[in-house]
């Protein structure tokens, strides 16, 4: 990857477009060596800009094993934290299967992607699928590293990414790709074709392209499998078990009172090292201590995806003056998850098994068997029963459909020339999400409910005197008895597909977005100064965003185990107006080589929340020509999403960690904890049936999440400072620092069940404690369980981020070939998240904690000799730090559970409190690459990404993952081959 000095990169990107052009004559010459830049709108034959942009060229893509645009731009050391990641199986909605970019750790719905300088087509949630672009149709990728909202609207306040297609392309071209973990899972296929044509008058480029990438599955992998793992970083822990475990359990009254007259409680499983059970005996049932299930054998740890696309570019001269260029793509991705059975746990849902069960050990049944247990009397009971023999799968289907054309050409006025386009887009993304696996809720009510032994020997619902119609091929009610542990098969048990038809339905949500968007743009020279040529450019837009997610019926009523959701429907529109000026103000004088500034501002008018004006000021400043210092300072916003002013109530399973727990809770104790809960509380774990085994626990209890049609843009201010310089002692060396800030006001906080009870206990928010906005929690007067909380979207508080990015690039000709090193930095010192705006709480501070790193860092390494070429990859991530496993009680020391190496931390997120921490170290992951340029016109590429196969130290909060591992590691050694084919 070229960085820094991005005009260099550029100039070798489109040497054959300026030879071609020169050699056309004069008038081409004009049209065409003045190109657009990613950031700014005025064409100009000297590329350079006041913002800090990446290049990644084609070279750069190929020269590497990652294959797919999402993960090329995930490795950048500017890119945070995976949205979404592969890794955690358990999220939901559509947004699930895609790959999503997030610059500077601000929220992949403030980095806006653009395709050829156009949007890419969102999401309800504002999020962009970088995965719908084939690599194998982009030429370069440009990162502008600066907020852009003056020059491309909403989103751009992080930056932009920018994809550029290939173009012009002339002959044939045809590559393979496969490679695989050295575990032999996770095997990715890749293979595209294109083909392209030019002339006179215009030219065509058309490709294919066809992505597979196998699952992997949990239990492959040592983080996964069991949640406090062996390793050579953390010792042998037990936990990562749950108590609803795939063997049947149910728990009866005993007929006994405690010291107090309670009555007392038992729990049983069937007693599977006795041959022969009978389920409906007592007798065969025992203590079920040490039943428990591992979750991870049925998991997938990286979502499997299937992506087949089509695209097209074309270019057509219909005058000397005049063109016409228009991009067409089409991809159709689908995408697999598998988790472990539905947990179910009938005390939740209301479903006791019937005491006129006929499977009930302690029913009316046992009565009449005589196999009733002595001071026992007939009554309903609650189990609890993983559904392993139907594990819980989502498939998502995304069809993506997007068009532009636009006509452009140029003119001259007085020896002035201009440059115009005028075009439309438009983008449809279509959705499918098919889950299986979970249970319909009234159907098991009825299978567990009164049944009866017909007079054909068949166990039917209801009783004798009334009969519920018996199941036929799963439609009808089917008796199901839960106590029979997975693989033991037979009639009325959850193997039994009548009763996995009965109570096993598929759940389906459909979702679509459309984007149109009609252009005119407009660029050239006012003037020419003493010092250069006085460029403007303006323009025009008009776009309409639209959206619809629908959960199907059992959804919405919430008679599924699935997480209900309301529908989302509802969209917006708006008008823009722009305009940028370059102005040169000093050219070849003593300490100004150059000296110009560029100015910029955007109005747009929204019909729904009303209009905003953002502004842009930049400057480039050469004192001499080997030194570029360069700055900008800019306004931006973000609108409120579909989803974020029309997305209907749904339920959400959160992971969070309650501060008031005693095993690892950071305020156990305190008094505002014991205001509200026991002295010995604990938070249960995702079954709801025990302790949960560490911190950052998923909720046994769904939780909701909701819309604001109230909420306003997000507003921004970046600025950035730094400098380009590229020695004259040291032919091919190039070194830039730059430094930035953003800081993001009025923000559109999805609250977080973690925040506020951390807000509450912790931070000592009273007024966060019982909130009337947000996050609203509400906890058992008895047990202190959170039992239910409200979460939706509002306008408070800020972000702020800052840092330095310094890159170095140097190549080096010799005897033995040519070096190049490409060394980039992203150094984060500040990142500062506040969720209201009350002056008297401090913000919370993110910066070197889970997946916020202080220090990204790659080397890349490379060589070439004539036909031979090799490149080594180092990428570099910083230390962090996350919450305590345990705390350091005598019995966790001794049960060595406690992984704690700050136990005295203490920071402004903590109010100054004593907050122990555990501290994880940095890691670094190597990658290598051999290739060789075949006589016959192909290349045979072969390397391996993480070569050293590094493992990183589990981490328990689970950071971007659903596992004890942070969720944008390799997760293993990956070994591919390339061949590329040209005709």
């Amino acid at each position: 990857m070229r960085v820094g000095m991005l005009p260099a990169g550029i100039a070798i990107a489109l040497a054959p477009a300026f030879a071609s052009a020169q050699e056309g004559g004069d008038q081409a010459a004009t049209t065409l060596d003045r190109i657009e830049v990613t950031g700014s709108r005025i064409r100009q034959v000297d590329v350079e800009t006041a913002a800090p942009v990446l290049l990644i060229s084609r070279q750069d893509i190929e020269n590497q094993g990652f294959n797919s645009v999402a993960d090329i731009l995930q490795n950048i050391t500017a890119a945070g934290s995976p949205a979404i990641s592969r890794t955690s199986p358990l999220s939901s909605g559509e947004e699930v299967g895609g790959q999503y970019i997030d610059l500077r750790n601000l929220g992949a719905n403030r980095t806006l992607i653009l395709v050829n300088g156009k949007r890419l087509g969102i999401t309800n949630g504002g999020m962009q699928d970088v995965a719908s672009i084939p690599a194998a149709m982009v030429e370069r990728i440009e990162v502008l590293k600066d907020g852009a909202s003056t020059t491309y609207g909403s989103d751009a306040i992080a930056g932009v990414v920018n994809i550029i297609t290939r173009k012009n392309f002339e002959g044939a071209e045809a590559s393979a790709y496969i490679g695989q973990y050295d575990q032999g899972d996770g095997t990715r296929q890749v293979y595209d074709f294109l083909l392209g044509f030019s002339g006179d008058r215009g030219s065509l480029t058309a490709g294919v392209e066809y992505t597979k990438e196998d699952p992997v599955w949990a239990r492959d992998r040592w983080f996964a499998i069991d949640r406090y793992p062996t390793g050579e970083k953390t010792p042998a822990r037990p936990g990562g078990l749950s108590g609803t475990t795939q063997y049947g359990r149910f728990s009866y009254d005993t007929g006994n009172v405690n010291a107090d007259g309670d009555p007392i409680f038992a729990n049983r499983t069937l007693n599977r090292a006795v041959a022969g059970l009978d389920p409906r005996d007592f007798a065969n049932y025992r203590n079920s201590a040490g039943d428990t299930s591992n979750p991870a054998e049925q998991s997938t740890v990286y979502t499997g995806i299937e992506r087949k696309s089509v695209f097209l570019n074309g270019h057509f001269d219909i005058t000397d003056s005049v063109g016409f260029d228009t991009d067409v793509l089409y991809t159709d991705r689908e995408s697999f998850a598998q988790n472990a059975g539905y947990p179910y746990q009938s005390a939740r849902f209301g479903t006791p098994m019937s005491a006129d069960s006929y499977f009930n050990p302690v029913g009316n049944q046992a009565v009449a068997n005589g196999t009733m247990p002595a001071g026992v009397a007939p009554q309903d009971i609650d189990f609890v029963r993983r559904g392993w023999e139907v594990p819980r799968q989502v498939q998502n289907n995304l069809t993506t459909f997007r068009f532009t054309g636009a006509f452009s050409g140029a003119f001259e006025i007085g020896e002035k020339f201009w440059d115009w386009d005028a075009g439309y887009l438009y983008n449809q993304n279509k959705g499918v999400q098919i889950s299986t696996g979970n249970l319909n809720t009234q159907a098991v009510g009825l299978a567990v409910g009164p049944s009866f032994l017909n007079a054909d020997g068949v166990v039917q619902c209801g009783t004798a005197a009334n009969p519920i119609q018996l199941g036929v091929g799963g439609g009808q009610c089917t008796p199901w008895n839960p106590l029979v542990p997975a693989g033991y098969g037979g009639q009325n048990t959850a193997s039994d597909p009548n009763v996995a038809g009965f109570l096993y339905l598929p759940g389906q949500a459909l979702s679509e977005t459309e984007t149109t968007n009609y252009f005119a743009n407009l660029s050239g020279t006012i003037a020419t100064l003493p010092a250069g040529d006085l460029g403007v450019a303006v323009g025009v837009e008009h776009r309409k965003e639209s959206g619809s997610f629908s959960p199907d019926g059992l959804a919405q009523t919430g008679i599924s185990t699935d997480l209900a959701g309301g529908p989302t429907a509802g969209g917006y529109s708006l008008d823009e107006v722009y305009a940028e000026f370059l102005v040169p103000i000093l050219a070849d004088v003593a300490f100004a080589k150059e000296l110009s500034v560029s100015l910029a501002s955007r109005y747009s008018d929204y019909d729904t929340f009303g209009d905003t004006t953002n502004s842009k000021f930049g400057f480039k400043w050469k004192p001499f020509e080997q030194l570029l210092v360069r700055g900008t300072w800019a306004e931006g916003f973000r609108a409120p999403t579909v989803s974020d002013l029309y997305g209907g109530l749904s339920q959400t399973f959160d992971e969070y960690t309650d501060p008031c727990d005693t095993s690892f809770g950071n305020a156990a104790g305190t008094p505002r904890c014991l205001q509200d809960v026991p002295v010995d509380f604990r938070q249960p774990n995702a079954s709801g049936t025990e302790p949960a085994p560490g911190p950052n626990e998923a909720t046994s209890i769904a939780f909701m999440s909701g819309s604001n049609p109230e909420l306003t843009p997000e507003t921004s201010t970046s600025k950035t400072l730094g400098f380009v310089w590229s020695p004259s002692f040291a032919e091919g060396l190039n070194l830039s620092l730059d430094w930035y800030n953003i800081k993001i006001e009025n923000t559109i906080i999805n609250d977080t069940v973690g925040t506020a009870l951390a807000d509450c206990y912790v931070r000592g928010i009273e007024s966060r404690c019982n909130a009337t906005v947000g996050t609203r929690f509400t906890r058992d007067p008895v047990t202190g369980v959170v039992t239910a909380a409200t979460r939706t979207g509002v306008n408070a508080g800020y972000q702020e981020v800052e840092g330095y990015d310094f890159d170095v690039s140097y190549s080096l000709d010799t005897a033995y070939g040519k070096f190049g090193a490409a060394w980039q930095n992203s150094y984060v010192t500040k990142n500062e998240l506040k969720t209201d705006n009350l002056a008297e709480n401090p913000p919370s501070q993110q910066n070197g904690f889970g997946g916020y790193f202080r220090l990204r860092s790659n080397l890349n390494l490379s060589w070439e000799k004539g036909d031979f070429g090799a490149s080594w990859g180092m990428r570099y991530y910083s230390g962090v730090k996350e919450n305590c496993s345990f705390t350091a009680t005598a019995a966790n020391i001794a049960a060595d559970r406690v992984r704690c190496t700050l136990p005295n931390y203490s920071a402004p997120d903590t109010g100054g409190n004593i907050t122990p921490m555990n501290e994880i170290g940095a890691n670094t992951f190597h990658d290598l690459q051999v290739r060789w340029n075949a006589p016959w016109n192909a290349t045979v590429s072969v390397g391996a990404n993480n070569v050293f196969d590094h493992q990183a130290a589990p981490e328990y909060d689970q950071p971007n993952s659903g596992y004890s591992y942070y969720g944008g590691y390799d997760i293993g050694r990956f070994v591919y081959m390339k061949y590329q084919q040209r005709f």
